[in-house]
């Protein structure tokens, strides 16, 4: 069997597909996929910025929550609105 090991300083720095497979974590096989979907349908899904211009593709602001105790002169609102449960 040939060895295509091309170790250099100690590291191994060819392609990795010559000495594993694709693997999770656990040591199962998995599939390599390459993404087929159009860089424009993609797009549509992110929020890019670029020179402090942004798509402005956010999330609706989350309005439900409970009203907290203690505020004071609170400035940055009275509700918390994470995770509670």
């Amino acid at each position: 069997m040939a060895k295509f090991s091309m170790k250099k300083g100690g590291k191994e720095v060819g392609s990795a597909s010559v000495y594993a497979k694709p693997h999770d974590m656990s040591g199962k096989e998995t599939k390599a996929v390459v993404p087929t979907e159009t860089g424009a349908k993609r797009m549509t899904e992110m929020n890019p910025s670029v020179g402090g211009i942004s798509k402005g593709n956010y999330p609706p602001t989350k309005t439900s929550g409970i009203k907290i105790r203690g505020t004071g002169a609170a400035t940055r609102g009275v509700m918390a609105r994470g995770p509670m449960g």
